[in-house]
């Protein structure tokens, strides 16, 4: 049975560079299925992004416009304005235990997996919850 994060993580993260805006993050996200992403400059992580993060943004101007202007918003507001910064990350070595302890502790749904300075993985709450209920990883 897997024991490390390194076999249950997702392998090659689809990362967004810090100069995008947040309407990419936002297409991104939804045709990929994805929640969270690393955002990185220069090869090096600076934080995350996730839906909440683009929610919280979204909310701001949610209630007052139509959609095609919160699309408008998005598009003017930087990733760095509102991601989650220093990114909180786990080694690819450190056991599934340990990495869901700070999951729940910090009140976070994903770890960036780092093996030094490289970003080489993502661990999320699903990815954990797979393992619990002993659901095969998938390559």
């Amino acid at each position: 049975m897997a024991k490390f994060v390194s076999d249950i993580m997702q392998k090659g993260p689809i990362t967004i560079s810090a100069s995008e805006r947040l309407s990419t993050v936002e297409d991104i996200m939804t045709l990929g299925h994805v929640r969270h992403m690393p955002v990185v400059q220069g090869g090096k992580l600076l934080g995350v992004v996730s839906e909440r993060d683009l929610l919280r943004a979204s909310l701001s101007v949610l209630s007052e416009h139509r959609d095609e202007e919160r699309r408008a918003f998005l598009h003017v507001v930087e990733i760095t304005r509102v991601m989650s910064t220093p990114p909180i990350v786990v080694d690819p070595g450190a056991e599934i235990d340990e990495a869901a302890m700070i999951m729940a502790e910090k009140k976070i749904g994903c770890l960036p997996v780092l093996d030094g300075d490289e970003l080489v993985g993502m661990l999320t709450e699903t990815d954990v919850l797979r393992w619990i209920a002993g659901v095969p990883t998938e390559d």
